[in-house]
């Protein structure tokens, strides 16, 4: 619980890179279930990744895979998002939140940033 402030999105090519951020209030990251999710104009908003408090388990929605790498550091109380070989699809507002349990529903989470913005171009 607290505030979730996301930034690093921008606008890039296909197959670049972003690193995004999520500022957290500190105990979050140690206290809670962590997820970055997304959404495109006029599209649902969709899962992405989440790590467990532990930081041993991550998941990865499908289209993500191999590509994007959910982390985080609680000294610095900051949760991060590798998005690698970024495609046109990938382009949304990609949001950070938190949660008590796990889950994959953004309807079930607390917490949320403001999101930052993503613009991947051919």
């Amino acid at each position: 619980q607290g505030q979730l402030r996301e930034s690093g999105g921008g606008s890039v090519q296909s197959g670049d890179s972003l690193k995004l951020s999520c500022a957290t209030s500190e105990g979050t990251l140690s206290s809670y279930f962590m997820a970055w999710f997304r959404q495109a104009p006029g599209k649902d908003r969709k899962f992405v990744a989440a790590v467990d408090i532990t930081g041993d388990n991550a998941y990865y929605a499908d289209f993500v895979k191999g590509r994007f790498t959910i982390s985080k550091d609680n000294a610095k109380n900051t949760l991060y998002l590798q998005m690698n070989s970024l495609k046109s699809e990938d382009s949304a507002v990609y949001y950070c939140a938190a949660n008590q349990w796990a889950t994959v529903q953004p309807t079930s989470f607390r917490s949320w940033g403001t999101g930052t913005q993503v613009i991947v171009s051919a």
